[in-house]
């Protein structure tokens, strides 16, 4: 699929962006330590933190043995994996250790380690260089068994308050277990509503559908708690106070999604893994009055919704309706109702009778998503959840009083009716 280069966000473009966020937010871009201590604060989930190493002083302080393996070793303020040494498990009765590469190191080597980080060997920001030692997030099953080693993460961008776009970045051998693109690793495109993965980038710049190493497919993966991914990345970027911004995130097996850290330069690469450009997106959100980060992550769903992820849904079969489909709608405050709906494939959004909308309680405040500018002026677009041939579906719809007068009540448009053949009859 090509992407329309006026579509694509390019390094000096996203300055427009990078510089609506303050001086403070930025902050927690260049400090791990202080991401940290923000994000505890605001009980989102994130890493432990064992130990911290402001100065050689604190190397007599530490006691190795008594910190809980697997555990990791990172500078404060680097970036891009530098500087990062993972250990993995501690080898019983010897004062001996095993890192991410397989390889036994000893109490002077962990020493040597965190004495580097000191002298800012590994650091990319400020003149005063931590290191900090804290937990190891392992690898959650669902993604473990596609990548070499290491620990795959989720990337996030966030504006405005809304998920804009997101890609998981898979370790491979060449990457040496690190979720790292330009060493190698693999990138995957994530549909926002569903969590499942779209397309596959190996590095930077090679397109690909099957991971090289073990030949499964890089589409039709669903990333675990995929909402909660979605709600903690802008969760963390109100909380540090970002308009535009990165999340990373690690799924723990039991303790669910963790921010890793937040990135105030988020890389562009993300737009290739999609290949999706991120500048429509911005501008598609900006200006939004998203109140919380549940209804950012709606509009999020609701707005980037691929196509290519109701086709993973139907490969079982599609199924056939009619132009003129029979549709169960589901109210708040009604339990559902049946009604005639109209295929209309010259619509984007599909549309629900605003008398429909009311009787079903579908234009409380909760629902609502945004307004639209229609030919009959503003509308509101309001989440409503359908069914259509036993298949059950939450969309977007635009509320019209239009179709009060007539006889269908639902226009199906093609966000929609991707997953379905359209037949004569039903």
């Amino acid at each position: 699929m090509a992407v329309s280069p006026s579509h694509i966000l390019g390094m000096n473009a996203r300055y427009k962006y990078t510089k609506m966020n303050s001086a403070k937010s930025k902050s927690y871009g260049f400090s791990k330590l202080k991401t940290k201590e923000l994000l505890t604060s605001h009980n989102i989930p994130t890493a432990q933190v064992y130990h911290v190493f402001s100065s050689l002083q604190d190397l007599d302080d530490v006691n190795w043995e008594i910190i809980p393996a697997p555990f990791v070793i990172k500078p404060a303020s680097g970036s891009a994996g530098k500087g990062i040494l993972v250990i993995t498990k501690k080898i019983e009765n010897k004062s001996e250790w095993v890192t991410s590469d397989n390889e036994h190191i000893d109490e002077e080597e962990l020493t040597l380690h965190v004495s580097n980080i000191l002298d800012g060997e590994f650091s990319t920001w400020g003149s005063s260089h931590k290191a900090l030692v804290e937990e190891m997030i392992p690898a959650h099953p669902a993604l473990l068994k596609y990548s070499y080693r290491g620990t795959p993460d989720i990337r996030v961008i966030v504006f405005n308050s809304v998920p804009i776009m997101a890609m998981a970045r898979i370790p491979t051998k060449e990457s040496h277990g690190r979720a790292n693109l330009d060493k190698g690793a693999i990138a995957l495109g994530i549909d926002l509503a569903t969590g499942i993965s779209t397309y596959g980038l190996y590095g930077k710049s090679e397109h690909i559908t099957r991971f090289p190493h073990n030949n499964k497919k890089t589409n039709g993966i669903k990333i675990p708690e995929w909402t909660k991914v979605l709600t903690i990345a802008v969760e963390a970027a109100e909380a540090a106070g970002y308009i535009f911004m990165g999340a990373d995130i690690f799924i723990h097996p039991d303790k669910g999604p963790m921010i890793v850290e937040l990135n105030g330069f988020p890389g562009l690469s993300i737009q290739l893994a999609n290949r999706s450009g991120l500048k429509r997106r911005l501008e598609r959100v900006e200006g939004l009055d998203v109140r919380d980060a549940q209804h950012g992550v709606k509009i999020a769903q609701a707005l980037f919704a691929e196509n290519f992820s109701d086709n993973i849904r139907a490969e079982d079969g599609l199924a056939i309706i009619s132009t003129k489909p029979t549709i169960t709608i589901y109210g708040d405050t009604k339990g559902k109702a049946t009604v005639s709906g109209l295929v209309n494939t010259g619509r984007n959004r599909s549309a629900i009778s605003m008398k429909l909308a009311e009787e079903m309680g579908l234009l409380d405040f909760d629902d609502l998503l945004w307004q639209q500018k229609e030919v009959e002026g503003k509308v509101p677009v309001v989440e409503v959840t359908f069914s259509i041939k036993n298949k059950r579906h939450k969309t977007a719809m635009i509320v019209t009083k239009r179709l009060d007068r007539l006889k269908h009540k639902v226009e199906l448009g093609r966000r929609d009716t991707s997953g379905f053949l359209i037949g004569e009859t039903e």
